[in-house]
């Protein structure tokens, strides 16, 4: 990479490259299974925690569970999830990987949930911590809303 004399212009070539790198990634996905890395990543949660509720699986992909019930609800129409009601709250519903959807998961490229949250585990604390101070004083140059913390990348 040509080292641009502005550090302005550098740091948003940088942001193209973790984009980039990103949507790469999901095309892959796509192009691979047919599924969205969002859905891919929540079949995964999934086949980890046979069982799991909807508000567990929101919480394991940290997004609203409107979000993960939108989700799920494409990956019981494929067939790829069969939903039950729990025994004991007849309001939950437990998820369970159905072999169609251990298929889609075989034939994934990893990582499921994404090669930026998987990246960000890889840092050491003290360049996650700083990066986590830059980015907020970035977010609120943007006057960004923060309730976009919790969209998917793969919805982006």
């Amino acid at each position: 990479m040509e080292a641009a004399q502005d550090p302005a212009t550098r740091v948003l070539r940088r942001f193209r490259i973790v984009f980039n790198a990103v949507k790469s990634h999901f095309r892959e996905i796509e192009r691979q299974t047919s599924v969205g890395g969002a859905q891919l990543w929540a079949l995964a949660v999934i086949a980890e925690t046979p069982g799991v509720g909807m508000n567990a699986l929101a919480k394991a992909m940290d997004i609203r569970q409107s979000t993960a019930s939108n989700l799920v609800k494409s990956l019981i129409e494929r067939g790829y999830v069969l939903p039950e009601k729990g025994e004991q709250d007849r309001r939950t519903t437990l998820l369970t990987l159905l072999p169609a959807g251990a298929a889609v998961l075989e034939n994934a490229p990893a990582p499921f949930a994404g090669v930026l949250p998987v990246a960000l585990t890889r840092l050491d604390p003290t360049v996650l911590l700083r990066l986590d101070q830059d980015l907020a004083t970035l977010i609120a140059a943007l006057e960004a809303d923060e309730r976009a913390a919790q969209t998917l990348l793969a919805e982006l």
